[in-house]
């Protein structure tokens, strides 16, 4: 089965409506046990410590769908995965911050941090444009 078949099955079954259930015998550490049940009981977070795993677990899913989604995208149509500086350009929007009205300081911060660290995120370049910023403040 190759990925876009996997994604397509994932996402067949998630949407299925099925009320049948199934036991399972899942192994966790009781810490997380505990603190689930905590959630569960005190905090109102689910009702019942299986609903809050088997929510988590869906969740987890459709993160790891869409994931691989963008991944099989991206590798048939490499020119449509954005620059590390379009990404931080993105998030500075959607954060409010100011540097969002700069992009030029964001495209040369992006270009120093990956020189520095390769492996950078958006919030690497941001952090990094904000210390420019303050440094000829």
């Amino acid at each position: 089965m190759n990925d876009l078949a996997a994604i397509d099955e994932i996402n067949r079954l998630l949407d299925a409506e099925d009320d049948v259930t199934v036991n399972t015998s899942m192994r966790l550490p009781v810490n997380l046990r505990d603190a689930a049940a905590l959630a569960a009981d005190r905090l109102g977070a689910a009702s019942s410590t299986t609903t809050m795993t088997a929510s988590a677990l869906r969740q987890m899913l459709e993160t790891t769908v869409m994931d691989a989604a963008l991944r099989v995208h991206y590798d048939k149509h490499p020119e449509t995965r954005p620059t590390l500086a379009e990404v931080a350009q993105a998030l500075a929007r959607q954060n409010g911050s100011p540097l969002a009205a700069r992009p030029e300081v964001i495209e040369a911060a992006a270009r120093a941090v990956t020189a520095r660290h390769p492996n950078a995120d958006a919030d690497d370049v941001l952090l990094w444009a904000e210390a420019q910023l303050e440094m000829s403040a």
